[in-house]
């Protein structure tokens, strides 16, 4: 059994249940002043579903709250002739708030008990202490007294800096004395309001935490699932997948469709499951121009679809036309309203332009940008997955079977440009930052060039059935090229489902994208292997790095023919390093593991913390599936004969701290998780067991008579013959004692949480 959360990697190393978000001061100095920050515990984040989209005030920043790390105790009660003591053994600490300007702190440990207190020795210059001392506390007369163990950065001037604390009840060390790794909590104290005097920042987080039990609890809901999707559409009414079309809101829709895409995906089934969704969404459709234009499942599956599988296709398409918009920074636009003509003064000093001027520079521009982006689009038939393409020719073939009158014969391709172009490349142009085309979003004048543009492709997915309508009139100019680039709109769509096959290319797959493919790439800055006498900035050199789900590959600029790789399967940790390690910023380590059992360290520079969780991201993602995952490492560096965090002098020494494989980015990437999707869609059959109950099995009970059938007129069986309403039955009541087994699987091991409900020591 493992518990599930999705997360994004707010601190390294950080446990504390609360998510903390700080806002800083942007200076010239090395380190930021921090105006205020927003602290949310996992109860407030957990007590709405839909999580908390608000503005929240920013409080003030207490130092004596800010805490991090855990620490390593070991607490025996004993009794001689003198009486009781206590004996606390001071093992270790990790991950510690770094509270010098140098990242590091100079941590002793303060432990009380009652009147008494005793102090260890002070570990200089480090995140991860090891002391390794015993103190005795003798019991004085009086009632019992807790245990406080608290953590403190010593320093020469002023005031100690307080790291945290842990602290135990009489009943914990006369019942189940301390013994393991225990988090560091701040001072109790009320979290103060400023009123808003420190502004306040809008956040929209939401937690999603789950218990995720063994493989073999899920296999009758996944055989269920898979057995839906091969049967009679039309006839089907208490599948998994007809009770989740039925149950989904809007709200959970787009996430239930991404998890069902990737479940069918692992078992290559992707292409019946669309035609399922398909078929019931084409029957019950009337008017075809409202075909897919809703957001029902059948909508939103092929939507992430296409996003799952199509992400490097877009990219190979997009990313050119897409960065040199974005270096380019053409001004460009058609609306009068919103021209800027003194703009042109302002750049020339040759006076303000007309109207027309800029209208037809601006068509110029466009027209300029949007040639090759329909180049690029039309001419993509071979770049594009077989699974989008086959997925497309049984979409198409079922709304020709739907739609086969001659005033209805631009469905067809409406239907897959609907998905392509208004659901796939219009949205990418758009924002491209979502979709990984570019790592920030655009500024103000570039992001409305991008909206022209998607206007403009989202005119072509249309086939020009809208223009001239509605209130973008000033969009005219660009209608005549748009006009001329419908037929090879149609010639791409025509082929593009010019496809042999019936099946998903490949079978299952492992992954969501092909090995070979180029996930992610750009500049790093790589430290040498053994720089000898070099100062730390000259030993990180630049290179540009590609990462596939083979290797991570490197040479001195993208053209450059020779390449240096490490293979992914060789990789066995990924995590952040301490900025005093090297005394620089946004340093990641790759551990790497050779055929000897050896290990090695690559340490990589990113330019910003944004680039560099997604490089974290990417490489745990790439290297999920490797074995033999190390459980700690070292956050520092092995320099001048010892490692910077835990001041060890073994090279080979354990490492000092957890790693963190698990924690990574949500996005189209993520590797596929059968067991996570199958709870997810578990989750949401729940909560319509008495709705399916009610509907089927009480239906079974009542009378079956015609007489009684017709009594029933209003029923949701009305209408279905004897033997589908018998197999619809039949399906439900195997649904139900899935979901009741499921029931009964969790409760199980609830209890046996619950059984270990009493403070213990946090797993290393």
């Amino acid at each position: 059994m493992r518990r599930h959360t999705r997360q994004r990697e707010l601190r390294s190393g950080s446990s504390d249940p609360y998510c903390i978000v700080k806002v800083d001061d942007e200076v010239v100095a090395r380190h930021d002043d921090v105006i205020g920050k927003i602290s949310l515990s996992r109860e407030a984040i957990a007590a709405d579903p839909r999580g908390i989209d608000s503005w929240i005030n920013l409080s003030p920043v207490d130092p004596d709250a800010e805490v991090q790390g855990e620490i390593c105790l070991a607490v025996q009660m004993l009794e001689d002739v003198r009486g009781r003591c206590l004996r606390c053994h001071v093992l270790q600490a990790r991950d510690l708030a770094p509270r010098d300007i140098t990242g590091t702190s100079d941590p002793f440990a303060r432990v009380f008990w009652g009147s008494q207190s005793l102090e260890t020795s002070t570990i200089k210059k480090t995140r991860f202490p090891h002391w390794d001392e015993v103190l005795e506390l003798r019991e004085m007369p009086g009632s019992s007294s807790p245990l406080r163990v608290e953590l403190w950065d010593w320093d020469m001037v002023g005031r100690n800096d307080f790291l945290g604390m842990v602290e135990f009840s009489p009943q914990v060390l006369q019942q189940n004395p301390p013994n393991g790794w225990f988090r560091l909590l701040p001072f109790p104290g009320a979290e103060e309001d400023s009123g808003g005097s420190l502004g306040a920042l809008r956040l929209k987080v939401r937690l999603t935490e789950d218990r995720i039990l063994p493989s073999w609890y899920y296999q009758p809901l996944r055989e269920l699932l898979m057995e839906s999707v091969l049967g009679p559409a039309e006839e089907d009414a208490a599948s998994p997948l007809a009770v989740l079309e039925e149950l989904t809101s809007g709200d959970c829709r787009q996430e239930l469709a991404t998890k069902l895409v990737k479940l069918f995906l692992g078992q290559g089934l992707t292409g019946p499951f669309l035609d399922y969704l398909t078929q019931r969404e084409v029957a019950r459709t009337t008017d075809p121009n409202t075909l897919f234009r809703s957001n029902s499942l059948a909508s939103k599956s092929m939507e992430q679809f296409m996003k799952l599988v199509g992400m490097p296709y877009l990219h190979e398409v997009l990313r050119p036309l897409i960065n040199r918009i974005f270096e380019e920074k053409k001004y460009m636009e058609l609306d009068p309203c919103k021209m800027d003509l003194g703009r042109t003064r302002r750049i020339s000093f040759k006076g303000a332009s007309s109207e027309e001027h800029v209208r037809e520079a601006s068509l110029g521009l466009l027209t300029g940008y949007l040639e090759p982006i329909v180049d690029a689009i039309v001419g993509s038939v071979g770049r594009c997955p077989p699974a989008m393409r086959l997925a497309f020719k049984q979409l198409r073939q079922r709304v020709e079977e739907r739609f086969p009158q001659a005033e209805h014969k631009d469905v067809k391709y409406l239907a897959i440009s609907g998905f392509l172009f208004l659901r796939f490349f219009a949205p990418a142009i758009l924002t491209p930052k979502l979709f990984d085309l570019q790592d920030q979003h655009a500024d103000p004048q570039t992001s409305r060039s991008l909206l022209l543009l998607a206007k403009a492709v989202q005119s072509l997915g249309n086939l020009g059935q809208q223009l001239g309508q509605g209130k973008e009139l000033w969009m005219a100019p660009l209608h005549p090229f748009l006009l001329q680039s419908i037929s090879r709109v149609r010639d791409f769509l025509d082929q593009l489902v010019d496809v042999d096959g019936k099946e998903d290319v490949g079978g299952p797959a492992r992954a969501l994208v092909p090995p070979s493919v180029t996930i992610r790439e750009g500049y790093l800055l790589k430290r040498k292997e053994e720089p000898s006498g070099l100062a730390t900035c000259f030993a990180f050199k630049k290179h540009y790095f590609w990462l596939s789900g083979e290797t991570l590959s490197y040479s001195k600029s993208p053209e450059w023919q020779m390449r240096s790789s490490i293979l992914v399967s060789h990789i066995r940790a990924v995590e952040r390093v301490d900025e005093g390690a090297f005394q620089l910023p946004n340093v990641l380590q790759v551990v790497t593991q050779d055929g000897t059992g050896a290990l090695h360290t690559t340490y990589l520079q990113c330019k910003n913390v944004n680039e560099l969780n997604q490089w974290l991201s990417a490489l745990r993602k790439a290297s999920a599936p490797n074995p033999n995952k190390l459980a700690t490492c070292h956050p520092g560096a092995f320099r001048s004969a010892h490692w910077t965090c835990c001041l060890q002098a073994e090279r080979s020494a354990a490492g000092c701290s957890r790693t963190h494989s698990a924690v990574t980015l949500g996005d189209w990437s993520d590797p596929l998780d059968p067991d996570a999707e199958t709870q997810m869609v578990y989750r949401q059959l729940l909560l319509g067991r008495d709705q399916l109950r009610v509907k089927f099995l009480e239906d079974s009970n009542m009378d079956t008579t015609p007489e009684a059938d017709t009594e029933k007129g209003s029923s949701a069986t009305e209408g279905a013959c004897p033997d589908a309403l018998a197999r619809q039955r039949e399906t439900a009541a195997r649904l139900l004692e899935v979901l009741a087994d499921l029931d009964q699987a969790h409760e199980e091991f609830q209890q046996q949480e619950q059984g270990k409900v009493a403070p213990g020591p946090l797993r290393p």
